[in-house]
């Protein structure tokens, strides 16, 4: 790992553990069978460019305004902007999942949602919680909010950047504990849907600007790209979103 790769952890975690995360999100849209793409165009090298990104006001129609003021100020953290280019804020994550939380999925209706649950058991068992993610978006920043305030008085988002870190991993590592939802579990889903947010194709709200894949040298949804695959070259064309705009 290079000095520079050390600098940027959180920038270094995304590049490694971007195979693990779907880049065209599929959470009940529709479109995990659609395989529209661009019209591909005649090849014109470009000159490597950070891309602008929209800053329109997106208004919640799940989360609350104290809710929502959580969802900022915590995705903010988990992928900050820095000198390699935006962050989870500017990319639209926020809007990413307020969006998820108006689908099936949210509400757990892709899923065997019967028990027994066994919080021990493989991945490959399914989900093992009879909470489902719109549930656990609004118990666990509650229960966030009021362990903040005991701390200092201030909710989380009132919160330093150093605060903010600081709780955000003491959620990762289980320690407050809460009687409404497992902390793990909140901050694993608000982690996986971060990334998600990140590097879905912009028609689901997030990666606006397509900056996810500009970041790590994704094509996107083009047409054909195979010959570019075995030259361990950077690839030289912007990214093409499903809607067909372009980085």
């Amino acid at each position: 790992m290079s000095d520079h790769d050390q600098d940027n952890p959180r920038r270094e975690f995304l590049r490694k553990s971007l195979t693990l995360i779907p880049v065209v999100t599929v959470a009940s849209t529709g479109l995990g069978s659609s395989m529209l793409m661009a019209a591909p165009e005649a090849p014109k090298p470009v000159e490597p460019a950070r891309t602008p990104v929209s800053t329109e006001a997106y208004q919640p129609t799940y989360f609350t305004a104290e809710e929502w003021a959580f969802v900022q100020a915590a995705v903010e953290r988990l992928i900050p902007a820095d000198e390699q280019g935006p962050g989870a804020l500017e990319a639209g994550v926020p809007e990413y999942i307020d969006r998820q939380m108006n689908t099936p999925y949210a509400a757990g209706a892709l899923w065997y949602m019967q028990g027994p649950f066994n919080a021990d058991a493989a991945p490959e068992m399914g989900w093992q919680s009879k909470l489902v993610p719109k549930e656990i978006y609004r118990l666990g920043i509650a229960a966030t909010d009021a362990w903040s305030k005991a701390f200092n008085g201030k909710t989380f988002a009132a919160q330093d950047s150093a605060t903010r870190d600081d709780l955000l991993k003491q959620l990762e590592a289980g320690k407050p504990e809460f009687d409404s939802v497992p902390p793990k579990i909140f901050f694993n889903l608000l982690l996986q849907n971060t990334k998600e947010g990140f590097f879905c194709d912009p028609i689901h709200g997030g990666n606006k600007g397509m900056v996810g894949w500009t970041l790590i040298g994704f094509p996107g949804a083009r047409a054909d790209f195979m010959d570019w695959v075995e030259r361990n070259e950077q690839y030289p064309f912007p990214a093409v979103s499903i809607r067909g705009e372009r980085a």
